[in-house]
């Protein structure tokens, strides 16, 4: 199979995300189904960040296991690195755009009103976390797409089939996670919103396979995956503190551990493949 084939399937791989994104249209959801939504969405979070430490995880597990300490050094740290950038770089961003939400609401003095008329709007709470876990998935995507790429590059085309198939049905699913906040929250993003979420969250993938082909190299995939858990679980957080405020534990349980088993079975695939 040509690079260009690869290339292509790991591009329709990426794009299922957007079977999940139409969601994020549903009119006037009922509070319940808004956290149903929500917690269905932490549940395939929760499952992704245990699958993305798992494969940062698994060199520096090959390198523990050969003594080789300078791998595991550098492994480790990069694994480290990529986290703290994901995890806290979200926290002082979304303090970044708290106070630039307070400074725009806050009207400064005789015509302040009219100069906040002009000034572009700032993103809503539930969309700002949408555009983070775009993001997140987008790095996890990427890693993914040089999982593919690599596989190819090796001769490996079955794996490579196995893991475009795996990885297209299990980004289904995260196109639902991403647009929770919105669906939770009431709001309706326009289509054009959908279409930037997607090329985030989705489009990596295909990059990665393009990379991935010419490029076998563990570090660089580390470093991904360490940013893409960093900030799916800030999400996590995110999304749980939003859960808490809904009160109802009870349908919020069910359905978080729903998105965990979702998560488990969309992975199947790809687990049998042995990546």
């Amino acid at each position: 199979m040509s690079s260009g084939n690869i290339a292509l399937l790991g591009a329709i791989a990426g794009f299922t995300i957007y079977l999940g994104l139409p969601l994020g249209r549903l009119r006037t959801p009922t509070p319940r189904l808004r956290a149903a939504l929500n917690a269905v969405a932490i549940g395939i979070l929760i499952f992704l960040v245990w699958d993305v430490l798992a494969h940062a995880w698994e060199p520096v597990d090959e390198a523990l296991g050969k003594h080789a300490w300078g791998t595991v050094a550098s492994g480790g740290a990069t694994l480290g690195a990529g986290l703290a950038v994901g995890l806290a770089g979200l926290v002082h961003y979304d303090a970044w755009l708290g106070r630039r939400r307070a400074a725009a609401a806050r009207p400064a003095g005789p015509g302040a009103a009219a100069t906040a008329e002009l000034a572009p709007k700032t993103r809503s709470q539930a969309g700002s976390l949408a555009l983070m876990i775009a993001t997140g998935i987008g790095l996890h995507n990427f890693a993914e797409g040089l999982a593919i790429g690599n596989s190819a590059a090796q001769g490996e085309i079955s794996l490579a089939l196995l893991l475009i198939i795996g990885f297209g049905l299990h980004n289904a699913t995260e196109g639902f996670g991403i647009v929770a906040p919105l669906a939770a929250e009431g709001e309706r993003p326009s289509w054009l919103t959908l279409l930037w979420l997607g090329l985030i969250g989705g489009g990596p993938t295909f990059l990665g396979t393009l990379v991935g082909q010419h490029l076998v190299n563990d570090t660089l995939s580390i470093a991904f995956l360490g940013l893409a858990a960093g900030s799916i679980l800030y999400v996590v957080i995110e999304l749980l503190a939003v859960a808490r405020r809904t009160g109802l534990k009870t349908l919020t349980t069910w359905c978080v551990l729903l998105g965990l088993l979702l998560g488990f079975a969309t992975d199947a695939v790809v687990t049998a493949a042995g990546a």
